[in-house]
């Protein structure tokens, strides 16, 4: 606004110049007005008149110019007041962010120091879990839920029945007490009866040591100590009814350098047979021992091909005495479950029992290997009569390729785009194959140890599909097909035909 009436002044100066030097002229021209009362003097050639006008005009441009610089004095006047008030905005501005900032600091701080005072509680494809602020205890919810069908072809209705069955109904509940200490407690609502599965505590000085007692998995088998959601087929093979399944006791166990070394050594009560069923409380004071050594000697390698392979051995020896129990497993069963061999009813155990197990697996991307060879060795006797050694031998291979590409693992598949009507995903596809055999000792049929309708051997082929919905979700199709010899007499019996039979499974796992 100044600058502006500054440039009107301006104006108006160089106006008043224009009208000093126009005003002899305009009189000049003027007829009607007077004559005036005094007529300058000139000088001879006239320039008298001239050099007073150009003074004027002079005196004139001199104001002028006083006037413009009076203008850019202003101007620079008003141009640094804006800069000062401009800087003085800034600054304050300024100020106002570094507190802003300041006070958001504060407010994380104590977001944080609230955050470490409170409960954590969250939820994924793991389960449940809720933990202490320090972590020092934590609690876990987790469930295994399997619907099964078993359709027998071929039966000669002595076979099997076709049913659905909820083959398992697990909610596991696990965690953590003062850091060190983990616990597993497992029922299991599937079949006909509820059982205590697992219920153990577990003291973990660090990953290499520690220390576990209760009820849990013998450490012998491979396949057996498989956790049952990731298993390949809906039953364990034939090789598995020779290892001891979960039993009370203790063990010293561990991983070393994550896993390249493990071991496992525990005294257990040796009265669980492979089903993990109760068979003969245990009414003598001898108890069984069990370990298991299992190496991974590239996994921690650059070599990528053998980083998935593994090789190890795990064996028991018990002694039982003649008279406290028969100490023997009762049967061994088919894949579709149905008895195949029996021990006599007088017949028990007198003596030593061992197992020896070597054992193998390889994965490499979606390839999957795995196979063990188990041998048993134990002292029977008929009633009273002195005891005879005898050896009883099994071994399966199981393979198996993932259509979908995913990497196949010991603990099971994550698709990499799980099923979803609405998108493209479809899970993970996998084919799986196995065959298995069992062989039982030739002495026990020539002197009568086996009942009737039992068979000798048993060999066992399976093929099937694996649906990974996703990580929880699986849907398994098989069919398996097992042939018996030596069969002894009871043309009614399981033996007197092969098994033939078709499973399906929905599982829900986390």
């Amino acid at each position: 606004m100044k600058k502006n009436k500054l440039k009107q002044l301006t104006v108006a100066a160089a106006a008043v110049a224009g009208a000093h030097l126009a005003l002899p002229a305009l009189a000049a021209d003027s007829t009607n007005a007077p004559a005036p009362a005094e007529v300058p003097a000139y000088t001879a050639n006239g320039s008298g008149s001239n050099a007073a006008e150009e003074e004027e005009i002079k005196a004139l441009k001199e104001e002028v110019q006083l006037l413009s610089k009076k203008i850019d004095s202003l101007e620079q006047q008003q141009h640094q007041q804006s800069s000062e008030t401009q800087t003085a905005q800034i600054q304050d501005l300024d100020q106002k962010v570094r507190i802003l900032a300041r006070q958001h600091e504060i407010d994380q701080d104590n977001a944080a120091e609230l955050a470490k005072s409170q409960p954590k509680v969250t939820l994924n494809q793991s389960g449940f879990s809720f933990a202490s602020s320090d972590s020092n205890f934590v609690a876990q919810l987790h469930a295994l839920f399997q619907v099964d069908s078993r359709t027998f072809l071929h039966d000669h209705g002595i076979v099997g029945n076709d049913s659905f069955l909820i083959r398992r109904a697990r909610p596991i509940f696990t965690g953590t007490v003062f850091r060190d200490f983990d616990f597993n407690f497992t029922p299991d609502f599937g079949g006909s009866t509820v059982q205590i599965q697992d219920a153990f505590l577990n003291y973990h000085y660090n990953t290499a040591l520690q220390f576990q007692t209760g009820k849990f998995k013998s450490p012998v088998g491979l396949e057996q100590l498989q956790p049952d959601q990731y298993t390949l087929f809906n039953e364990r093979s034939l090789a598995t009814d020779l290892t001891p399944n979960r039993d009370v006791g203790a063990e010293l166990h561990g991983d070393v350098n994550g896993g390249l070394f493990s071991y496992a050594a525990g005294i257990f009560d040796g009265a669980s047979d492979n089903n993990g069923t109760t068979f003969n409380a245990d009414t003598d004071d001898n108890k069984a021992f069990a370990g298991r050594l299992f190496t991974q000697p590239f996994k921690t390698t650059s070599i990528q091909a053998l980083t998935g392979f593994g090789v190890g051995v795990g064996g028991s020896y018990e002694y039982v005495t003649h008279g406290s129990g028969n100490g023997l497993n009762p049967s061994f069963l088919t894949d579709g479950q149905q008895k195949f061999f029996t021990y006599g009813s007088t017949v028990v155990a007198d003596g030593t029992r061992w197992r020896v197990s070597p054992q193998t697996y390889y994965y490499y991307g979606p390839l999957s290997l795995m196979g063990e060879y188990v041998l048993e060795h134990q002292r029977l006797a008929l009633g009273t009569a002195a005891s005879k050694p005898f050896q009883n031998n099994a071994w399966d291979v199981t393979a198996g390729w993932v259509l979908t590409g995913e990497d196949a693992t010991y603990t099971g598949i994550t698709p990499r785009h799980p099923f979803n009507l609405h998108g493209s995903g479809w899970g993970a596809w996998q084919i799986a194959a196995r065959y298995a055999q069992l062989n039982v000792d030739d002495d026990i049929f020539n002197d009568a140890f086996a009942a009737k309708g039992s068979a000798k051997s048993a060999d066992a082929w399976s093929v099937g599909l694996n649906w990974y919905l996703n990580r929880n979700v699986r849907f398994n199709l098989s069919y398996s097909h097992t042939a018996f010899s030596l069969f002894n007499g009871l043309s009614t019996a399981v033996t007197a035909h092969p098994e033939n039979v078709i499973f399906t499974r929905v599982q829900l796992g986390f």
